[in-house]
C-alpha cells in the first residue's frame, strides 16, 4: 500500500506523508488501523529509517494518525477529515510523478491523454 518513488525528486518523508494520507483519502486506510512500525517500513520500502520517523512524526502532527501504549502507530483522521484541496495537491503530486516516468518511456502527455482516455469506462 505504501510506496515511494527514487526517481522522484520530493524527499521520501514527504513522499510518506502524501501516501498516507492518499491511502486514507481512498479508503484504503481507516480510523483505527494499525501502521507498520517505522524499522519495518523502512525495511520494506528499503528508505531510511530517520525518513520514515519524520514522516509519522508530520503525521502525528497533522492530526491523522497517533502513536498508543502498548499498541503502536494508528491512523486517527477518518476520511471525511482530509480536505479536498488537500488531496488534489495529493493528485497533482502523483500526476507530476506519472507524467515524468511516462515521459522516460518516451510517451508525449498527449498520447498518455489518449490512453486513459481509451480506459474511461463507456
Amino acid at each position: 500500500m505504501f510506496h515511494v518513488d527514487p526517481q522522484d525528486p520530493t524527499p521520501v518523508d514527504a513522499q510518506l506523508v502524501r501516501t498516507v494520507r492518499s491511502a486514507l483519502g481512498a479508503g484504503l486506510l481507516a480510523a483505527g488501523e494499525r501502521l507498520p512500525t517505522v524499522r519495518q517500513l523502512a525495511v520494506d520500502l528499503r528508505v531510511g529509517a530517520n525518513a520514515v520517523a519524520r514522516a509519522y512524526q508530520e503525521l502525528e502532527r497533522q492530526g491523522v494518525i497517533e502513536t498508543r501504549q502498548g499498541v503502536g502507530t494508528v491512523v486517527c483522521a477518518s476520511p471525511g477529515e482530509i480536505r479536498h484541496d488537500e488531496l488534489l495537491r495529493e493528485l497533482a503530486a502523483l500526476e507530476d510523478s506519472f507524467l515524468r516516468e511516462a515521459s522516460a518511456l518516451g510517451f508525449s502527455l498527449d498520447e498518455v491523454i489518449i490512453h486513459l482516455d481509451s480506459r474511461r469506462p463507456r
